[in-house]
């Protein structure tokens, strides 16, 4: 009967821990109701958000982002998965970031996108305009944290890419590493692996203009660790290609009803008064905070330099005023006199 007892608890133990990490977008266990079972989801610095151009600071001193490594990811294949919420390809650490604070080294990449028809598919957001998809490339302070997990968990523990992606006129090949082999992995837990290709191909052509900010990983647990970089410009697959990654993947094991992986996006996330500092001037942008207490400082002293130019002007014209009424009354004097 003990023994009964105890298989039973575990079993309990197992499906409450089950319940514990299933997570959706959508539905009883989608991003509205996350908070509830991972608290750091409702915090106040998450991701993705909605960046509007006008409010960013821009910040001339910002180094260019610089990845070293991509076109050379080594010999070994790469491991390509469907986790049940994306399509994730293993990173080798030979892959980096420069021109961060830290040493960030590769760790994985992954997308988003929407619905096939609907519009949206992105996570950031600029100026409230989604793109078709995103692609993130995750990487993690390796001299101070012993692997993705641990690091995931610190501030600024993580660095990752975001590559808002387009449709355009013309085939991405670098894309096509990716996509022809999703006809492996259609079910949740299936792994393919994929010959080694030039990471850098799925950047955007030029990566000299880049938004920056401090957030959080866009799904639970949504730990605050990201620094984020977004880039300005966008990369761009066919038509053909981003329906393939609409119509390929299913969210669900091969043993189970197929539900089709789609919409796999969060929402833009409140910014709280975080600063998102930007590489280069946006069109509409305000000036930087920099500007603006010059442009202050340079009003203040212009308005200064108006009154003291005023005071000597008045000062000088009314010594001539005194100037001629002393010459008045010493002349009527001198009439009085020879009178």
């Amino acid at each position: 009967m003990l023994l009964f007892l105890n298989l039973l608890l575990e079993l309990v133990r197992i499906l409450a821990a089950d319940e514990g990490s299933h997570w959706t977008y959508e539905g009883p266990h989608g991003q509205d109701h996350w908070p509830a079972t991972y608290p750091e989801c409702g915090s106040n610095a998450q991701s993705p958000i909605d960046i509007q151009t006008e409010r960013v600071t821009f910040d001339s001193e910002l180094p260019a982002v610089q990845p070293h490594g991509y076109d050379q990811p080594g010999t070994e294949p790469l491991s390509l998965h469907n986790n049940g919420h994306t399509v994730q390809l293993s990173l080798p650490p030979t892959l980096y970031l420069g021109g961060l604070p830290r040493n960030y080294v590769a760790a994985q990449l992954h997308l988003h996108w929407g619905r096939k028809g609907q519009p949206g598919g992105s996570e950031h957001q600029v100026n409230s305009e989604a793109t078709a998809a995103e692609l993130h490339i995750v990487h993690y302070d390796a001299d101070t944290f012993n692997d993705l997990n641990e690091a995931a968990q610190k501030p600024q523990g993580l660095a990752v890419l975001g590559i808002l992606i387009e449709v355009g006129e013309n085939q991405n090949p670098a894309y096509d590493h990716l996509l022809s082999h999703l006809e492996k992995i259609r079910h949740k837990g299936q792994t393919t692996l994929v010959p080694p290709f030039d990471v850098g191909g799925l950047l955007p052509p030029e990566m000299g203009e880049f938004y920056r900010y401090n957030g959080s990983l866009t799904t639970p647990p949504c730990y605050q660790s990201v620094l984020w970089t977004v880039f300005h410009r966008k990369a761009q697959i066919s038509m053909e290609q981003l329906e393939q990654l609409q119509e390929t993947l299913f969210s669900t094991e091969e043993t189970r009803p197929p539900q089709l992986l789609v919409q796999n996006y969060r929402a833009p996330q409140p910014l709280n008064h975080r600063l998102v500092v930007a590489s280069f001037v946006p069109e509409g942008a305000f000036y930087s905070t920099g500007e603006m207490v010059g442009l202050g400082l340079g009003i203040l002293f212009g308005c200064l330099c108006l009154l003291l130019a005023g005071y000597f002007i008045a000062r000088k014209i009314r010594n001539r005023l005194g100037e001629q009424k002393s010459v008045v009354f010493t002349s009527s004097r001198r009439a009085t006199t020879d009178e």
